[in-house]
């Protein structure tokens, strides 16, 4: 039984799941909690840890870091549930939390208007609501028409609240999925059962939540030495090991070959319903303002923000799938069925270094732009088998399988670790302080803060 410090520190460990800690201040967790345990580590293992968690904030004279180390929350409905209860009888005594929740959100609007004789989803001002004669009928003759509208538009701006709360709900679990997959979705009853596996999933995690530096070279790979050796603890205990949790973020063969079929299908299953769901976030997307997809860069009036949230999420998305079928022998859909990659867009400044420094377009681009779309594909509307996406990548010299276009990501090796960058709009900064100054001024934003901005002139 693991003591109570040691418990402590692995819900901490299972709360960075969804936070944005950095991987230094991760792997400084699991040192404590191996500490805590009286665990013995290998000497690779604590070297590598003891690399990482030597640039941990606790170990830093400033012990800040100017990055916010959660995800953005949406803004939940908490202050029209408190103007519901002043002008609703019927409300019940609500925590806070409530207005984070879409159920008990759509509960309240239900209840609240049957007292008011309004059904969920009678929103049109004109035509929904009750005259003098049918409120009377209704037994609202001792309200007001002015009371009775206040109670109406309320009514009305909470569905549509609740709209936007699901959208945006929706898009940080996109985000979320698009960079740690299925972490955030781990129970801690199933994280909690081997320390070991614990540590690798948290460290893992906090390396692919890092975030994307301004650049016109590759990204940092997220698995790195430390993460290598928290794995090869693993491969020393394999029977020891959770590897169904390791597998909803690091879907390899050696992992997947340890899973069982019907936990395989799990989460085969839920890999299936995320793509449908981003694919139509991509559409929506596309609809609103289709992109230049012979370039996929930026232009006016293009939402590269969520096109880039969402493709990122797609990816994960469709490594994972492409694995878990492989792994399960049913690697003939993709025959049928094989949606392509989609590539983020670039911004304009971006793919001008790129030609600058003699680069050019990434052949996956090329790709891309000859497939047929993937929510047409997932919707049945276009064909998209492997002989196309091979023939595709033949014509312009991409491998389809090193590409990962027809086949399952390659392993990818450990690289070497290199403490996290302060980042101001993808840009790295020294100092965290002077990081936080030059992000409040609005620098590397392309938004202009005169006032903030004459303070540094």
């Amino acid at each position: 039984m693991p003591s109570s410090t040691s418990e402590q520190i692995l819900r901490e460990l299972h709360a960075s799941l969804t936070l944005r800690k950095r991987p230094e201040d991760v792997a400084r967790l699991i040192q404590d909690m191996y500490a805590a345990q009286g665990t013995r580590l290998d000497a690779a293992t604590e070297a590598a840890l003891a690399k990482a968690a030597e640039h941990s904030l606790r170990n830093l004279w400033h012990g800040y870091t100017s990055m916010r180390e959660e995800f953005a929350r949406p803004v939940g409905a908490q202050r029209q549930l408190a103007r519901a209860a002043r002008l609703f009888t019927s409300m019940p005594e609500l925590p806070a939390s409530a207005g984070n929740d879409p159920d008990r959100i759509e509960a309240v609007i239900r209840r609240a208007g049957e007292e008011i004789g309004r059904s969920y989803g009678q929103n049109d001002f004109g035509l929904d609501r009750l005259d003098r004669a049918e409120r009377t009928a209704a037994g609202l003759g001792d309200i007001s028409k002015r009371q009775y509208n206040k109670r109406f538009r309320l009514l009305r701006r909470m569905e549509a609240k609740l709209a936007r709360l699901l959208h945006e709900q929706h898009r940080r679990e996109v985000v979320i999925t698009g960079k740690g997959a299925l972490a955030h979705a781990l129970p801690y009853e199933l994280f909690a059962t081997d320390p070991d596996t614990a540590a690798f999933v948290a460290y893992f995690t906090a390396r692919g939540y890092m975030r994307s530096v301004f650049t016109n070279g590759r990204q940092r790979q997220v698995y790195d030495e430390v993460a290598e050796a928290l794995l090869q603890r693993l491969r020393n205990l394999p029977e020891k090991a959770c590897w169904y949790a390791v597998a909803h973020v690091h879907p390899t063969g050696e992992v997947l070959a340890h899973v069982s079929d019907e936990d395989l299908t799990r989460l085969l299953v839920r890999w299936n319903g995320f793509l449908r769901r981003v694919a139509e976030l991509l559409e929506d997307a596309w609809n609103r303002h289709p992109l230049e997809r012979d370039t996929m860069i930026v232009r006016p009036g293009d939402d590269s923000s969520t096109w880039n949230q969402a493709a990122q999420a797609w990816n994960t998305a469709r490594a994972h799938w492409f694995a878990l079928l492989t792994e399960l022998g049913q690697d003939e859909i993709l025959d049928r069925i094989c949606p392509g990659k989609v590539p983020r867009l670039m911004a304009a400044d971006v793919a001008y270094w790129h030609r600058m420094s003699g680069g050019g377009l990434h052949p996956d681009t090329y790709v891309w732009a000859e497939l047929p779309l993937p929510w047409e594909v997932l919707r049945g509307e276009e064909q998209c088998p492997r002989s196309l996406v091979e023939a595709v990548c033949a014509r312009h010299r991409v491998d389809p399988i090193r590409g990962a276009w027809t086949a399952p990501r390659p392993v990818a090796e450990a690289v070497a670790f290199r403490r996290t960058p302060e980042l101001v709009h993808g840009v790295p900064v020294a100092d965290p302080l002077m990081a936080g100054a030059l992000r409040s001024a609005g620098i590397f934003s392309g938004k202009q803060k005169r006032a903030a901005a004459q303070e540094w002139t």
